[in-house]
C-alpha cells in the first residue's frame, strides 16, 4: 500500500466535540482486536470521550487522513482520570500530581507503521510537559501468551514502548472492567503501568 501522508493535530476542549462520534466508532473498531477484544457501545463511547472535552488538562493527538480523523491518542494529568486508573497508581507509593496519564492510542490499520505511533507519544509528552509535569505513564493489558485466541504472528509494542524510553513496572498495576466480544458481561482486566521521566 501506498503511504498516506497523515497530519496530526493536539486538541482539546470544544475542539474535540465534532470529532466524538467518530473517534469513538474508531475507539470500537481498534480495540475490538487482540488483545483487548472490546465489545464496544457507541452511545459508551461517546459520552467517555466527552469527558476528555470536558476536562481542562486533557488533550488528543488526533490523527487525519485528509479530514478523516484515523487515530487518536489521548492524555491528561493523572490526578483527572479515571478513579481505577489514578488508584492503582497511587498505591505503588508514587504521587499522580506529578504525572501526565497516557490512555488509548487507536490507529485504524490501513495507516500503521507509517511513523504514527511515535507521533502520537511525542505529542503527549509534549502537552505534559507544557502542563508542567514531569512524567509520563500509560497502562495496558496482561494476556496470557498462550491464549488461543491471540493472532498468529501478533508482535507485542513493549519493544516499541522501550525504544521511547518507557519502562514496564510490573509492580504498578490497576484492574478495568470490560465486555469481550462473545461475551455477555463485563469481565476484571489487569493492566499493567510503564513509565519514563520527562
Amino acid at each position: 500500500m501506498t503511504p498516506v501522508h497523515l497530519r496530526f493535530a493536539t486538541l482539546t476542549g470544544a475542539d474535540l466535540l465534532p470529532l466524538l462520534p467518530a473517534l469513538g466508532r474508531l475507539r470500537i473498531e481498534v480495540f475490538r482486536e487482540w488483545p483487548y477484544l472490546y465489545d464496544g457501545d457507541e452511545q459508551y463511547e461517546r459520552e467517555y470521550l466527552a469527558a476528555y472535552a470536558g476536562t481542562p488538562g486533557a488533550a488528543m493527538v488526533v490523527a487525519f487522513a485528509g479530514e478523516e480523523p484515523v487515530g487518536a491518542a489521548t492524555c491528561q494529568p493523572m490526578t483527572e482520570t479515571h478513579g481505577a486508573v489514578r488508584e492503582g497508581f497511587a498505591a505503588s507509593g508514587l504521587d499522580p500530581a506529578g504525572w501526565c496519564y497516557f490512555g488509548e492510542s487507536v490507529l485504524r490499520r490501513a495507516y500503521r507503521g507509517q511513523g504514527a505511533g511515535k507521533a502520537f507519544f511525542a505529542g503527549r509528552e509534549a502537552h505534559a510537559r507544557a502542563l508542567g509535569l514531569s512524567g509520563a505513564t500509560f497502562c495496558a493489558v496482561e494476556r496470557d501468551p498462550a491464549d488461543p485466541r491471540r493472532p498468529p504472528g501478533y508482535r507485542p509494542l513493549d519493544p516499541f514502548w522501550a525504544s521511547l524510553g518507557y519502562v514496564k513496572r510490573p509492580e504498578i498495576a490497576c484492574t478495568l472492567d470490560w465486555r469481550e466480544v462473545g461475551q455477555d458481561r463485563d469481565t476484571p482486566h489487569r493492566l499493567t503501568f510503564w513509565t519514563r521521566t520527562l
